[in-house]
């Protein structure tokens, strides 16, 4: 049926006798595909005797293959005011040439009201990434055609930038903001490299062949945000009843357990590669989180919370 309504568009001879044979199918096959694009789908399809062919009475735009409920329709909506936030992305006029498409292909029969739903949903996002348009757009490029990147980069603990010439494997978005998984061939690491801090990015003209049992999603896994790590910490938090609440409401990371206690606080534990991210966190909690293991973790957050008592002395 899409081969014959790219026929029909074109205003190609559309015969059953001879489409039959070409589809190595019997005519009657055809003819049933037609009736069916006129009769379900609505197209505006009529056969003209003079030239013993089919044509469109009037333009159309989109083949209305999808049949979806209005259920779907919103969900639909709703993912496309998520991928907003991505505005300004290499993403931008792809997924809106993408939405149109699919809206595009609808059935005329489903009737909704988009304006009430725009008036209805609404997303908010703190702290978006700032990464650079043209520095995402060459970076996707190199990990599509496996070509070796090299950039300035100012680590967080760095007094100055360096230079890093790597190998790119991966971009992810967490916690909206944008990071490049790249290997690094001068430390012979995986490294993550958050891209607000790369600048004056450029393929170097090398290629690189990525390993096959790479997963990007396995490297993400170890840490408690995007930095991983080969460590293997097992962490344990004791939350009061107030923050109980809270936690209870989330998953924080896939090894996550929940164990209640008495008066409604929690203990929870996670194993982690990396403990950097997941300490941030917890003093994000203030009093209503204690450290319970490793002790590594607990001496660090103590250390943390008393330097910045000095602050207000």
């Amino acid at each position: 049926m899409q081969r014959l309504h790219d026929l029909l568009m074109n205003d190609r001879p559309v015969n059953c006798q001879q489409l039959g044979r070409e589809f190595e199918v019997s005519y009657k096959t055809i003819q049933r595909d037609l009736d069916f694009m006129r009769d379900r789908l609505n197209l505006p399809i009529e056969y003209d005797a003079t030239k013993y062919t089919f044509r469109y009475t009037e333009p159309v735009e989109a083949f209305p293959l999808l049949q979806v409920s209005e259920g779907e329709i919103l969900a639909l909506f709703v993912a496309q005011k998520v991928l907003a936030q991505y505005r300004g992305t290499p993403f931008e006029k792809t997924l809106a040439s993408a939405f149109q498409k699919l809206t595009g292909a609808l059935k005329e029969e489903v009737s909704f009201n988009l304006g009430e739903w725009g008036a209805d949903y609404s997303f908010r996002v703190t702290g978006a990434s700032a990464a650079d348009v043209e520095t995402f757009r060459l970076l996707a490029k190199a990990i599509v055609q496996r070509q070796e990147a090299s950039f300035s980069y100012r680590s967080l603990r760095a007094a100055a930038p360096e230079t890093r010439t790597v190998h790119p494997y991966h971009l992810a978005n967490v916690d909206n903001a944008w990071y490049l998984l790249a290997h690094d061939p001068q430390r012979g690491q995986l490294r993550t490299f958050a891209l607000a801090r790369i600048r004056t990015p450029k393929a170097t003209g090398r290629t690189f062949d990525r390993p096959r049992n790479f997963s990007a999603e396995k490297e993400l896994k170890s840490g408690f945000g995007v930095f991983g790590g080969s460590g293997k910490h097992a962490v344990k938090i004791r939350f009061d009843a107030f923050a109980a609440r809270l936690v209870r409401e989330r998953d924080w990371h896939p090894s996550q357990k929940i164990r209640e206690l008495r008066g409604g606080e929690i203990e929870l534990e996670m194993t982690l590669g990396a403990l950097e991210e997941i300490e941030r966190w917890i003093l994000s909690w203030g009093e209503h989180a204690k450290v319970l293991a490793p002790k590594i973790l607990a001496a660090s957050v103590r250390q943390r919370i008393h330097r910045n008592l000095k602050q207000y002395r």
